[in-house]
């Protein structure tokens, strides 16, 4: 089986534990406002690659990813499910940790054939690195141009599975910093038991030149970057929404 591939990475460090060896799908059907990578938008372009050949690659500096292990991000991969899902599948056959960084949002939980092929990946994945990037549905799809409904839908379907999950959320200026959302958020992610850990990161604006040089209006021309004090604080009020979900339900299960 073959993939689009925009490019590799040999030693990343942002993208699941240890050092690992990171491929960017090509082809993205979302547009967030803040995308620093829309050179992997398009669908059917980039590189054509193989499974073995992408693991040949990963064999050729093996003894960096001793503690690390394969990441699959884009564009969004769910684009290419069949090709990640045999990607991982030989991985895993080999001895190599697999990690997803996907926005969930092709999942659809109502929809068999989808739903089965989730499944099949989800027995090959060690790590799933989730993007919640709005918690409100008409902000999320003003935000990045889809409804995260499936997306929400996914993170619970991967703890009825027990997946280990990592979910990252960027903070913008004006767009999801309310602190009532992010309380929103916290109580959402207090309901999933698979939760490992929680990046909360500031919106940077280092794309803008990307966008200059490939002719794309940049959309959040004149928004600032967020900075580390938002970030930190956004963080802590979606931590006191997860306890205040944890406190319910401990409440709840003690009045059983």
């Amino acid at each position: 089986m073959t993939g689009f591939i925009h490019s590799t990475e040999s030693f990343g460090t942002v993208d699941g534990p240890g050092v690992r060896f990171v491929i960017f799908m090509q082809g993205c059907p979302m547009r967030c406002l803040y995308c620093h990578n829309p050179d992997t938008w398009e669908i059917g372009a980039g590189t054509v690659r193989t499974v073995e050949d992408l693991l040949n690659e990963y064999a050729s500096c093996r003894e960096f990813y001793k503690t690390g292990g394969i990441t699959v991000t884009g564009g969004e991969p769910l684009l290419q499910i069949e090709f990640v899902t045999e990607l991982f599948e030989a991985a895993r056959r080999r001895g190599i940790h697999t990690c997803l960084d996907t926005s969930g949002a092709l999942f659809d939980p109502y929809n068999e054939n989808t739903v089965q092929k989730f499944v099949r990946l989800c027995s090959c994945t060690d790590l799933i690195m989730l993007d919640i990037k709005h918690i409100d549905d008409d902000g999320h799809r003003k935000l990045t141009g889809r409804s995260n409904r499936n997306i929400l839908a996914f993170a619970e379907f991967l703890r009825d599975r027990n997946i280990p999950l990592w979910v990252r959320h960027v903070i913008v200026p004006g767009i999801n910093d309310d602190d009532a959302l992010l309380h929103r958020l916290g109580y959402f992610l207090g309901g999933l038991n698979d939760l490992k850990a929680l990046d909360v990161l500031p919106y940077h604006t280092m794309g803008e030149a990307k966008y200059k040089s490939l002719g794309i209006a940049y959309p959040l021309k004149g928004v600032p970057p967020a900075s580390r004090e938002l970030a930190a604080h956004a963080k802590d009020v979606i931590m006191e929404g997860i306890r205040d979900r944890l406190r319910k339900t401990g409440e709840t299960e003690g009045k059983q």
